[in-house]
């Protein structure tokens, strides 16, 4: 008995995307759902392939956040030291600045660019997957941008090649 549909199944694909906003309400909710979805129509070639996808970008995209994180802490860290103040920097309890702000720009702009490259991977998230559901809902498969293959997705351009050839000519 063969478990593989022959007619994907477009609404669990499109699901599985569209999961991954759940991390917006819950901690881990982009690796949680979208798994839950995938493994339970991962018999589905079609299914099989948007549920690795999907969490091969997320994947990559929490791992592009916690390195930025990184980095702009380390970043931050390294100007704050190299920074020379000639007196203490900071408001007393009138609100005025006792020191001088300008000193502390490089670390104002630095923390300024991580937090917009970190919002452009947000950006980015929901576009993707916003670009992926669409795909997924007209029976066609998407490849993320910037994305790390960490579960043996298929090339897309092969797949889509390969499913063409097998695929019957229909008579209209």
């Amino acid at each position: 008995m063969n478990n593989q549909s022959t007619n994907p199944d477009k609404t669990v694909a499109a699901l599985i995307h569209l999961s991954t906003f759940s991390q917006f309400f819950f901690p881990f909710g982009n690796f949680i759902f979208p798994l839950i979805f995938w493994t339970a129509k991962k018999n589905d070639p079609f299914v099989n392939e948007h549920g690795k996808q999907a969490l091969n970008f997320q994947i990559s995209l929490f791992l592009y956040v916690i390195f930025l994180v990184m980095a702009g802490i380390a970043g931050a860290v390294i100007i704050g030291i190299n920074i020379n103040f000639d007196g203490p920097l900071y408001m007393n309890e009138h609100h005025q600045w006792i020191g001088n702000p300008m000193e502390a720009s490089p670390i104002i702009i630095y923390v300024v660019i991580m937090a917009l490259l970190i919002l452009g991977l947000l950006v980015l998230n929901i576009y993707g997957v916003i670009s992926a559901t669409i795909r997924a809902g007209e029976g066609h498969l998407y490849k993320y941008p910037l994305t790390i293959n960490f579960l043996n997705a298929k090339n897309i351009d092969n797949y889509s090649a390969a499913t063409e050839k097998t695929e019957p000519q229909q008579d209209l």
